[in-house]
């Protein structure tokens, strides 16, 4: 990509030369949900997109920038990771490879490593792995606690992650704490208590890990319950390694996104396709431990509002690459490379409840990638091939 003029900060810029822009308005271009333009422009005032169309049709601008016939699309949003840690589990994860099932219980091994970090060394692992993602394109992400499961622990995870990130999320409830291993009750009641009083401030969401082996149906309802009389607004973790109580939940609470779904009935399914929620479907966990994959397909036919995120943690998807989780969902999770594309993007906008992001259409925050490639199509077409060559975010390049 060639620049004719430098970009400054605080001044309008067009992009041309894109051999196709998706901008996620089905009022613009092709009429799809992606709103394909093709041969077109995109132009930047400020932080903010100001205008969309095609090339030839671009008004005069402070700085010109030509895409070189490469396609641009919205920078991913990222709506579900884990990035406060500590250490690693290579030797679970080649353990599991080599025939042990995946169970709840492997997060201890990150508390412990967790708990021993310092703030200093936990702040440079999380800013490692954002730097990571946005080479990737990922413009947007949110990020949760869930490794400290002490009051300090949670409390300064969440301070961390919220220097570098507005969609912060208090997960206290992740696993019961080893400290309370025979009092789960007493667990519950310092999340929702102290913990929570703690936490609220450096937080907007609120999650819970509704699963055999870590919190149940009740235990869920409370914890996301006190959490909303605070402020926060719930997210779960539902339905990943076995059928349950996690997604009528979540659609019960309003929640904005019931994460995983992997096992669901049909009244599960005809809840989510009747609510806000949207269902976040995370393909790197399954292939991280070889579970079965999300039927995206049953969702997205029901008129689910669908989002794709790479659950980036340290033990069941150690992945921040979008890309590669779009690739696994068209492959495995039969997704269109549109509606991979659509979830990844707008979809995880609609999982943050946000609708300043996600899209490329007048009035949104300028967050956007260049691929080396003339169409997104690519991205699943393609798999492993680094094609994001530029990410601009808030009007700027940032990578």
């Amino acid at each position: 990509m060639s620049s004719t003029t430098r970009t400054t900060p605080g001044t309008s810029t067009v992009i041309t030369n894109i051999a196709t822009l998706v901008t996620n308005d089905p009022s613009l271009g092709d009429g799809s949900p992606l709103g394909l333009i093709r041969d077109a422009a995109v132009v930047i005032d400020g932080d903010r997109v100001a205008w969309t169309g095609e090339s030839s049709k671009a008004p005069a601008t402070d700085n010109r920038v030509d895409a070189g016939g490469r396609a641009v699309i919205p920078g991913f949003v990222d709506s579900h990771s884990h990035l406060v840690f500590g250490g690693d589990r290579t030797e679970e994860f080649n353990a599991r490879m080599s025939g042990r099932a995946y169970s709840a219980g492997g997060i201890r091994t990150t508390v412990a490593a967790t708990r021993a970090a310092t703030d200093a060394q936990l702040e440079a692992n999380l800013t490692r792995y954002l730097a990571e993602a946005l080479r990737q394109g990922t413009t947007t992400f949110e990020t949760k606690s869930g490794y400290g499961l002490t009051v300090e622990d949670e409390a300064r995870a969440l301070r961390i992650a919220a220097a570098h990130t507005d969609e912060v999320t208090y997960l206290g409830a992740h696993i019961v704490s080893p400290d309370y291993a025979e009092d789960p009750a007493g667990y519950v009641a310092l999340v929702t208590g102290e913990m929570l009083d703690a936490c609220a401030p450096y937080a907007r969401w609120i999650d819970v890990f509704c699963e055999k082996g870590a919190f149940d149906g009740d235990q869920a309802r409370a914890i996301l319950t006190a959490g909303r009389a605070k402020g926060l607004h719930p997210r779960i973790h539902a339905n990943q390694l076995s059928y349950g109580p996690g997604v009528q939940l979540a659609v019960e609470l309003d929640a904005a996104s019931a994460d995983h779904c992997t096992h669901l009935t049909d009244e599960d399914i005809d809840a989510l396709a009747n609510s806000a929620t949207v269902a976040t479907l995370l393909p790197g966990a399954e292939f991280s431990t070889r579970a079965e994959w999300p039927d995206a397909r049953r969702l997205l036919d029901a008129g689910v509002t669908v989002a794709l995120s790479t659950d980036c943690n340290p033990g069941s998807s150690f992945t921040s690459s979008v890309p590669f989780c779009i690739a696994l969902a068209v492959r495995d999770m039969r997704m269109t490379p549109d509606e991979a594309l659509w979830s990844a993007t707008a979809g995880g906008a609609r999982a943050l409840r946000r609708d300043d992001i996600g899209r490329l259409s007048p009035g949104a925050h300028a967050d956007l990638a260049l691929l080396d490639a003339p169409s997104h199509v690519h991205l699943a077409y393609r798999p492993g091939v680094p094609l994001v060559t530029e990410a601009w975010r808030r009007g700027l390049r940032v990578a």
